[in-house]
């Protein structure tokens, strides 16, 4: 039986399927989509009408991977899929940003997006195909919508672009770039790159645009034969008072323009100002009208105000705290500013400020990673921490937002490649902002740099980071550098980018409005170079060079590798030789197999002697020496027989003293003469052709006795 509708686009050279109509058919859209045997189910439902008092859109965007899809058990006590990991949070950012401006501005009824992953062929990437999947869902809706959108995933291979590549081709990628827009204009960007240049990356987002594009247009050709995706509903979720309206704008567009004009830098003044203005104009109305229309006065208010800054900075070239358009607020960084930890630095910018601390940790440290995708480890970590004092607010804490987890991984994906590959240790970055009015996740990246310099990580090149603003209307626009809080709420894109002096190493951006020409986008991005490189000498300002030396309170790691079938005599029987060494060196030591039949060996100490000393025993194990006929020794009696004793001569090789060869005197009981654990030198005469084991003498290195004389006969 034939059942739903069925389309196919290729994008990239693979094929992918869109199924509606067979599925969760009570939704008001959903739909399949597939890449050669990896699968999504995406559905939407927005709710019949607006809730009273809501004048802004409830987009609920929620992304989850069955373990099942890639056929294996959920990891914990409980065996079921709990709250969402880290990997499936950021992807539902990634659709949340791109979806949130393409819905229009006065609808405001609650709408939930869901996307599952039903099949995952451990091939392609199923985070290339959710944008689609999602936009798709509310294509074969009646939901109002000025979409299409899509989302796909850029990478480089040998100097080759190549749209939504292979699991297998990202890991030779140097590019990982997801774009996302319509079949106009691209909405959201965001990705990691080893040092690419400012036009690399624009040739990267037209590549890009090209596959997002068909997929629009493929959209519309599905809901066309969609008989319930037309017409879309109808709603009516805003009120209007144009009187209020009228009032509003004459009493406050030229006082908001005045306290725009004055470039107060102090954010709390500027707030204080606005609110005055307010106010005074509330106080034109009795507590009565207000009572009615107080809603009203507020909405327009806001309006008022961001029209006054906007105006102000496109026909007076005059920013909010008073800079020009390119330039950098006031900085300043320290280093070493905590005196126990591995690494801290303080970064401040403007009224921005970071509080970084670097951890180092052996083997044991890195992070256990176990989703339906992926299920390894991660030796790199970045967590970013937005308290509510930050911004002079008392809120409760709930736990880690989205937002602290989608600022913490931009971070950390500007600052990884800059890691040398070879380092041993397992890291952990912790940003703590402290005061926040803009750009917080750029100051995130800059004490980073510093404190990985302070702990005396060998970085490839310090980077920094920038984030972009842009005003646009009637024509004008103008691009902002390091822009601020009240600029980023304002203003119609935030563009983060991250480099260091050579490229750029990761970037996110958001655009709000229709329409980002590409000019506008090669400007923003020379200029945020400009600001970038700026940055980048007051880090160096601060600390020129990584620290050659490890802080003295930081562990100590020595790694190397050793054949791979010396891993189990390493380890010895149920660990005991191991957990031996470990004990009496006062270390930590971890073994792994690695892919090219060798294993990895890394010792963690605090102790210069500890270390050296089981660097020393394992090297004995790994890599024995021959024993040498002739050579003098010196080892434990390993047991006492009645014949004589073996001794050890190298670890894992034992020798005989013979009971004739233990002294010149003779021996009537070996135990009278020696025990188990005695330490003995001796030297190796040869080897018992039966038996293959050493023949050792202690009596050829003592000296030989004087004979003594017999006395004459009388």
């Amino acid at each position: 039986m034939n059942i739903g509708k069925t389309k196919s686009i290729v994008t990239g050279g693979k094929e992918i399927s869109v199924q509606t109509g067979k599925l969760a058919k009570q939704a008001d859209g959903s739909v399949v989509v597939r890449m050669g045997d990896t699968m999504l189910l995406a559905t939407v439902v927005a709710a019949p009408d607006a809730k009273e008092g809501v004048d802004f859109l409830p987009l609920t965007v929620d992304y989850r991977e069955k373990y099942a899809a890639a056929g294996r058990f959920p990891g914990g006590f409980f065996r079921r899929e709990a709250r969402p990991s880290e990997s499936e949070i950021l992807i539902m950012r990634l659709v949340d940003r791109a979806l949130r401006p393409l819905f229009p501005d006065d609808y405001h009824a609650e709408v939930q997006v869901m996307i599952q992953l039903l099949s995952y062929d451990g091939v392609n990437n199923p985070d290339a195909l959710c944008g689609l999947a999602a936009s798709s869902a509310i294509a074969v809706s009646d939901i109002p919508f000025n979409g299409p959108m899509s989302e796909v995933r850029i990478g480089r291979i040998d100097g080759q672009w190549v749209v939504n590549p292979t699991m297998q081709q990202m890991k030779e990628s140097d590019v990982d770039m997801m774009i996302a827009g319509t079949a106009k204009d691209i909405n959201m960007l965001e990705g990691e790159f080893r040092e690419i240049s400012e036009l690399e990356m624009v040739e990267a987002i037209k590549i890009a645009h090209t596959a997002i594009k068909e997929q629009c247009q493929f959209q519309l050709d599905l809901a066309a034969e969609i008989a319930t995706a037309n017409p879309k509903r109808e709603y009516s979720h805003e009120v209007h008072n144009e009187e209020v309206k009228t009032k509003v704008y004459e009493f406050a567009m030229e006082k908001c323009k005045e306290v725009a004009r004055m470039g107060l830098a102090n954010k709390a003044k500027r707030t204080e100002l606005f609110d005055a203005i307010k106010s005074e104009l509330k106080a034109t109305y009795t507590e009565e009208e207000l009572a009615q229309v107080g809603g009203f006065v507020s909405t327009y208010f806001s309006q008022v105000k961001k029209k006054a800054v906007r105006w102000v900075m496109l026909h007076e070239g005059k920013r909010l705290d008073g800079r020009k358009f390119d330039e950098i607020r006031p900085i300043w960084a320290e280093v070493d500013y905590l005196p126990m930890v591995h690494g801290s630095a303080v970064f401040t910018r403007g009224e921005t400020q970071s509080l970084t601390t670097l951890t180092l940790g052996g083997k044991m440290d890195e992070q256990l990673i176990d989703g339906a995708t992926f299920h390894g480890t991660e030796k790199f970590m970045l967590h970013y921490n937005f308290p509510p004092f930050s911004t002079g607010e008392a809120k409760p804490l709930r736990g880690t937002s989205r937002r602290e987890i989608g600022h913490g991984n931009l971070a950390l994906r500007a600052l990884k490649n800059m890691i040398p590959s070879d380092f041993p240790y397992t890291l952990r970055l912790v940003s703590d902002i402290l005061e926040s009015n803009g750009s917080s996740s750029m100051a995130t990246v800059c004490a980073g740099t510093l404190a990985l310099m302070d702990g005396g990580v060998p970085v490839k090149a310090p980077v920094s980071g920038i984030a972009m603003g842009l005003v646009a209307d009637d024509g004008k626009f103008a691009v902002l550098s390091d822009i601020l809080g009240d600029e980023d709420h304002l203003g119609d894109m935030d563009f983060k980018v991250t480099g260091t002096v050579k490229g750029i190493t990761a970037c996110q951006m958001d655009i709000k409005v229709d329409g980002l020409p590409y000019e506008v986008l090669i400007q923003a991005l020379e200029q945020a170079k400009s600001g970038r490189v700026h940055i980048l000498g007051k880090i160096t300002e601060t600390i020129a060079q990584p620290n050659t030396e490890l802080k003295p309170q930081s562990p100590r790691i020595e790694a190397f590798n050793v054949p791979n079938d010396m891993i189990g005599a390493i380890i010895g029987p149920g660990g005991k030789i191991i957990q031996a060494m470990q004990k009496e060196t006062n270390t930590t030591i971890t073994i792994e197999e690695l892919e090219n039949g060798e294993g990895r060996v890394q010792i963690l100490s605090n102790n210069g002697d500890d270390m050296k000393e089981a660097v020393r025993r394992i090297r004995q194990i790994a890599f024995p020496p021959q024993v040498e006929e002739g050579a003098e020794y010196q080892g434990k009696v390993k047991s006492v027989k009645d014949f004589g004793c073996f001794v050890e001569i190298l670890p894992g090789t034992d020798g005989l003293i013979h009971i004739s060869e233990f002294s010149w005197e003779k021996v009537g009981k070996m135990e009278d003469v020696c025990k188990e654990g005695d330490v003995l030198k001796f030297k190796v005469v040869g080897k018992d052709p039966k038996t293959k084991k050493w023949k050792l003498s202690r009596k050829v290195l003592l000296p030989k006795p004087e004979r003594k004389e017999e006395a004459p006969q009388a």
